[in-house]
């Protein structure tokens, strides 16, 4: 390998403004005379004095302003749980141990399991569920006991009823 042999990876360096007549950037270095813009930094949302836009805008008012905020439980489809042994009891704990939901936002968020797919398994589901999703249980064999305290965890965090 040889010095004069390798590939050249510098790109053109940044024009050097201010350098003198000869440079053809002296003096002012692009910027005109006089006027905000050639003395110094304004922001990109400066409208000349005007009222800037944001200002100009609306809040926002009203119903439903917040639904960004508003915490919805962590929705779990009933094919999912054809994992779990027959007549296994289904909580938090249940599907955080078997890896069907993530830790942190099983317990943050509550767990509400949706009826989409087959149930295979008869399972006591101590959750909140769907209409659909407790019929398919109970045509698997297994039951839906809702314990108020997972019930509660997952309509606060629904922001209401589930």
């Amino acid at each position: 390998m040889a010095l004069n042999k390798l590939k050249k990876i510098k790109k053109s360096s940044k024009k050097r403004l201010g350098r003198g007549h000869g440079s053809g950037r002296g003096k002012t270095g692009g910027r005109g005379t006089k006027g905000q813009k050639a003395k110094g930094k304004i922001p990109l949302s400066f409208e000349g004095g005007a009222l800037p836009l944001i200002k100009r805008l609306p809040f926002r008012r009203g119903k439903g302003r917040n639904k960004v905020f508003k915490k919805k439980p962590v929705v779990i489809n009933i094919k999912v749980l054809n994992l779990l042994k027959k007549d296994s009891a289904v909580d938090i704990d249940t599907l955080i141990k078997n890896r069907i939901v993530d830790e942190k936002d099983a317990k943050m968020y509550g767990v509400k399991i949706l009826g989409e797919g087959n149930l295979k398994v008869p399972l006591t589901v101590k959750l909140p569920v769907s209409k659909g999703a407790a019929e398919k249980i109970k045509k698997a064999g297994g039951h839906v006991e809702r314990d108020s305290m997972s019930r509660k965890t997952a309509s606060d965090a629904a922001g209401g009823k589930v």
